[in-house]
């Protein structure tokens, strides 16, 4: 990892030029190289995952603010180190080394060694970085992976908790049920919910007593068909209302007759009010009959 220069990873120039580079575009050459290194492209290469791996590391060295600047530090000290080897020739390496010699023996610092410690301390400084940055993101996925499971079928889709913008909640139902028998698993909503569209999003929500989930369709059409029909197991019924009721347009009123009254007080508990209603007439009839 001392040797990998991580701006040439990304495919820029480095040294003094590489240091002036702005975060935002650092993660564009980052962008530009991943879709050249990505493993899917590159399925006759048998290195192909362990250098996008590379990438990926260099990335999030040259993300980091504080790593960076220990990598920008260590490169140049090695460009210092680099340049004195190289205005060394043979005579005037000789008068440095006589001038080495007379500054030991004065106990004055060795510069080359000086530039080693240097560079060694520099070089353990930004392994501590790495492996901060590595911790960092391990946390991160322990935390990802103790949240409760979506299933999406979208690409950068949050979950309607998350409230990405864009969103059309009037998309969006919400179920509930009883924690009883087998319950209901996202799979099973979807079949339930797809025959009415295209579900485009499950999100179970973990609950003690209750089961439930937020279901995204794709329509409004096919959200509105949803609410009023799936009822789920006889059992275990399903609780289906919209997260946000679909707009009413404006229409022209039109006279309202008193069987549709009567039919909506079918809905929910009133049902069992008109049954036993009904039953009690039955039995009336029944007796004076006899």
């Amino acid at each position: 990892m001392d040797d990998i220069d991580h701006y040439k990873i990304l495919g820029l120039p480095s040294g003094e030029e590489g240091a002036k580079f702005t975060e935002k575009e650092i993660s564009k050459a980052y962008r530009a190289k991943a879709l050249e290194l990505h493993p899917d492209k590159r399925l006759d290469d048998p290195d192909a995952h362990a250098n996008f791996q590379i990438l990926k590391s260099s990335y999030e060295i040259l993300k980091d603010e504080k790593a960076r600047k220990l990598f920008d530090d260590l490169l140049r000290v090695k460009r210092e180190h680099q340049r004195r080897h190289l205005e060394r020739d043979s005579k005037r390496q000789k008068m440095v080394s006589d001038l080495e010699a007379r500054e030991r023996a004065g106990f004055a610092p060795d510069a080359a060694a000086k530039d080693r410690d240097e560079e060694e301390r520099i070089a353990r400084k930004l392994k501590e970085e790495i492996a901060r940055i590595r911790a960092m993101h391990a946390n991160k996925g322990a935390a990802t992976a103790s949240v409760p499971k979506r299933e999406s079928r979208g690409v950068g889709k949050e979950s309607v908790g998350g409230a990405k913008l864009g969103l059309d909640k009037e998309k969006v139902l919400k179920v509930s049920w009883e924690k009883v028998g087998e319950g209901y698993t996202a799979q099973r909503l979807r079949d339930l919910f797809s025959k009415f569209g295209e579900v485009e999003d499950v999100v179970i929500k973990d609950a003690k007593k209750r089961g439930s989930a937020l279901v995204v369709m794709t329509t409004k059409d096919a959200a509105v068909a949803a609410t009023q029909t799936v009822m789920g197991d006889l059992s275990n019924p399903l609780l289906v209302l919209p997260l946000q009721p679909v707009a009413v347009t404006d229409a022209p009123p039109v006279q309202k007759s008193d069987e549709p009254d009567r039919l909506n007080n079918l809905i929910g508990a009133s049902y069992q009010i008109f049954e036993d209603s009904v039953l009690q007439k039955l039995q009336k009839a029944a007796q004076k009959r006899k």
